[in-house]
């Protein structure tokens, strides 16, 4: 009897777990593409005190490097290849990205509103 009253209660924690919607939480992608030494999209809006993934494709012959201090993150990206990484939550914000082999024309900033 104890056995059948613990599953009924685990059940029961289990539906409200999966109905609040924090079993499905769903993590958003962002995809940049990296050609001719730029950042494609340049400019990312996301929302505040969300968990996103960035992929990153290189579409150009040679390696770029995603910098940001402002991320706190740093991706080497080999030549035609993706790479992914997760950020966030993030306060309210701008926070800028750089390719560190192309600084000059790789650059990029994410809103976060």
């Amino acid at each position: 009897m104890k056995i059948t009253l613990i599953k009924q209660l685990l059940i029961s924690i289990l539906m409200m777990y999966i109905s609040s919607g924090q079993a499905h939480a769903e993590i958003s992608v962002i995809n940049i593409q990296i050609q001719k030494g730029r950042f494609s999209p340049s400019e990312i809006d996301i929302p505040a005190d969300t968990k996103v993934k960035f992929v990153i494709e290189n579409l150009d012959d040679t390696p770029e490097e995603f910098e940001s201090y402002d991320l706190n993150r740093e991706v080497l990206i080999k030549p035609n290849s993706k790479a992914s990484f997760y950020v966030g939550p993030l306060s309210t914000g701008v926070y800028k990205f750089e390719g560190e082999f192309s600084p000059q024309t790789a650059q990029g900033v994410v809103r976060v509103k």
